[in-house]
């Protein structure tokens, strides 16, 4: 094959770097056949570098080298003319923040704040433990901003409607506040100008910040070292003015990182809106980092955005593919799980069969675990590492179980992680010198073949895993675990009872999505993928009473593969703190229309057609005197097709917590528009019209032992 038969512009590369492997999965023209696609898969180590740098441009060199035919040095600028677009997912940021390595960064906050971030919310996760280990803030230094707004009237009011301050169709104040608390002079219970804010409330401005007093307070920070700022103000997801003010200022000054809090996400309750901002300002620093460094290693054509550059594309936590100039280190948190939840919700699901799934991802550090069920399903709150992040993200359960995780026995007790060998050095079996784990049992019990995995290990990136070093630290085991245990064991029930360990703790987090939740598990699929997905599958899928798996033949990097399938998104959301009534539902509606149109608009100029476009309409609902909101986005055949929100609002609300709060109002806090480009305008046949189509046959016989290629000894524990 030469360079001359790849048409520029037609490879399409997808790369998902995780915790001990780095998948890539690419397409191109067949050169005799340029109508059909080929594709190629590449598997390599995230780590090593013995042998390369950065593994997603190490793989995108051997993609490139086997297509065109061409030899390309190690290091060497890699030309991008063949390459129609590159989509990564990545585990930077996540690491960084679970190893706590972000950017060093400064929080400008309102006075009288500045340790509210610190307080938190008053939550107790552990309620009885005796010794409470606080994570420490992410950032480390707090400026206080003397500036204040308040809201006018208070959200407990009776009559909070007939009393709240009027506005004309311009933001004028037409008539002042009459609610408790007026002086019977003012517009509203004290002075300060009245300004209409983002939600349709109505905002006192008690105090302005001093702009001067804002940049020495930035210039000292920029003298001592700080180039990342997080900036958090009251009321600001309604009234962001002076959050962007100081955001401009910053950046004049020099700031490479402003998070501005409204900006990421204009949403009610500072402390959550807050932390996500200090996330983000010690996360996308060093993501960037990361991404300068990745880009480096191509020619400037990947950089630029021209129309004829390869387009460059990241997969959000929430499942929607972005491209790097919204992307950021808060939107890449669950980047690498999210490609998976993808790959098997648009592998897996069936618009007729409408069977739910369960995703079981077993990659070599950790395993994530989600539901699919028609809907990919997203929570608007998570904590990852102790930090509680304000932010939209698939609802994946991670547990420190995977392929990597060490085995070790402590206390009479088999543990399986949550420490990992990761990539560098590996279980035993990789020739690193690395320690038991999960992979070396599987490899000791027969579950892995050697002459079928990946033959990247060693000095040369050429040897097939080590089974003798497995064998050697197993018995040494062996014999600890007997020398403290009246009984003996024999190596297979040691090698084994790790691997039962592993099984009931990936088991743990399935349960807790689905009968936690009303869910019975035994009524869904599972679809396995990663690494180690099928190693585990069986054994779990009995635990669970589940009767069906599905193994994609992409199992194994089935997060690459879901970024080749997934599509585009486009969101925007707005703060909006209004009743739901009647009344009320026709302002809402046209606040949707307009946002809609927002989004279809950018999507139009991403060059989506009309027909490559839907959209998802969802109002942020709770009940009167409660704090949980619901983000509904209402079934086709509600209200006739006429969305109806509160019909899915009490729906979502009673399987949710099992009662509804009938005597309550409704109150909308956000309302959304979500675009989805699609990537493509079909996937095929479902995998069950596939299945279905099969034709069973009897011409295949039995091998005999002499005629069979290899055979190999397995361990079950049970038979038959």
């Amino acid at each position: 094959m030469t360079v001359k038969e790849i048409p520029d512009r037609s490879i399409r590369i997808c790369a998902d770097r995780g915790g001990t492997f780095c998948d890539i999965h690419a397409s191109y023209p067949d050169p005799e056949n340029p109508s059909e696609q080929k594709e190629l898969v590449v598997k390599l180590l995230s780590q090593d570098t013995a042998n390369y740098k950065d593994a997603p441009t190490e793989g995108i060199r051997r993609v490139l080298e086997q297509v065109t035919g061409k030899t390309i040095p190690r290091g060497s600028v890699l030309s991008t003319d063949k390459i129609d677009y590159i989509r990564l997912s990545t585990t930077v940021a996540t690491n960084a923040l679970l190893e706590r390595k972000g950017h060093k960064h400064a929080l400008l906050i309102t006075k009288g704040f500045k340790d509210l971030l610190l307080i938190g919310n008053q939550a107790r996760p552990k309620i009885f433990d005796l010794n409470i280990r606080r994570p420490p803030p992410l950032y480390s230094k707090v400026i206080e901003v003397d500036e204040r707004v308040t809201l006018v009237g208070y959200t407990s009011d009776p009559k909070s409607e007939e009393h709240a301050v009027q506005f004309d169709a311009d933001g004028k104040v037409t008539r002042g506040y009459r609610g408790k608390g007026w002086d019977n002079q003012g517009l509203a219970e004290g002075p300060g100008e009245i300004i209409r804010g983002i939600s349709g409330e109505a905002v006192r401005i008690m105090k302005k910040p001093d702009m001067k007093a804002v940049e020495k307070d930035l210039r000292d920070l920029y003298s001592e070292g700080y180039r990342s700022i997080a900036i958090v103000l009251v009321h600001s997801y309604t009234f962001p003015d002076h959050e962007v003010a100081i955001g401009s200022l910053a950046r004049s000054i020099g700031f490479a990182q402003v998070s501005e809090s409204a900006q990421l996400l204009p949403m009610i309750k500072m402390v959550p809106r807050g932390v996500s901002s200090t996330a983000d300002a010690y996360l996308t620093p060093i993501l960037r980092e990361y991404l300068d460094g990745f880009f480096d290693n191509f020619d400037e054509k990947l950089r630029d955005g021209k129309v004829k550059s390869p387009r460059v594309e990241f997969m959000g936590s929430d499942g929607g593919l972005v491209d790097l100039e919204r992307f950021s280190g808060l939107k890449s948190i669950l980047s690498g799980p999210a490609g998976g939840v993808v790959g098997y919700a648009l592998t897996s699901w069936d618009v007729k069969v409408k069977k739910p799934i369960i995703g079981l991802d077993v990659g070599g550090t950790s395993t994530d675990v989600s539901r699919f069920d028609g809907r990919y399903e997203v929570v608007y709150e998570t904590t990852t590492a102790g930090v509680t992040i304000q932010s939209p993200q698939l609802d994946i359960n991670t547990v420190a179980a995977g392929g990597g995780s060490c085995l070790t026995f402590r206390n009479g007790l088999f543990l399986a992680g949550p420490e990992s060998a990761g990539a560098q050095p590996g279980p035993a079996c990789y020739r690193k010198g690395g320690p038991l784990a999960v992979t070396d049992a599987n490899l000791m019990l027969g579950r892995l073949i050697p002459d079928y995995f990946p033959k990247i290990f060693g000095k040369s990136e050429k040897e097939p895993l080590d089974s003798d070093a497995s064998r050697v630290l197993f018995e040494q085991l062996a014999k600890d675990i007997n020398a403290s245990h009246e009984g003996e064991f024999s190596l297979d029930d040691v090698v084994y009872g790790f691997i039962k360990v592993a099984n009931e703790t990936m088991a743990r987090p399935i349960r807790a999505l689905t009968e936690a939740r009303g869910h019975a598990t035994s009524k869904h699929v599972l679809a396995t993928f990663g690494g180690a997905g099928g190693q585990h599958a069986c054994e779990i899928a009995k635990l669970l009473g589940i009767t069906t798996i599905l193994v994609h033949r992409y199992s194994s990097i089935l997060s690459a593969y879901g970024l080749a399938l997934a599509d585009r998104a486009y969101e925007i959301q707005e703060p909006s703190s209004t009743f739901y009534t009647p009344q009320n539902r026709a302002g809402l509606l046209s606040r949707l229309d307009k946002l809609t149109k927002q989004v279809r608009t950018e999507l139009e100029q991403e060059g989506f057609e009309d027909k490559r476009i839907s959209m998802e309409r969802m109002l942020n609902m709770r009940f009167e005197g409660t704090d949980t909101a619901l983000m509904v986005l209402p079934n086709e055949n509600d209200g006739d097709g006429n969305e109806d929100f509160l019909a899915a609002f009490n729906r979502a609300y009673k399987a949710e917590f099992g009662f509804l709060l009938e005597s309550k109002s409704v109150i909308v806090d956000d309302i959304k528009v979500r675009g989805i480009g699609k990537t493509f305008d079909s996937l095929g046949d479902s995998v069950y019209t596939e299945v279905g189509s099969l034709q069973s046959s009897n011409s295949i016989k039995a091998l005999s032992p002499t005629q069979a290629d290899s055979r190999h000894s397995v361990y079950f524990d049970v038979i038959g």
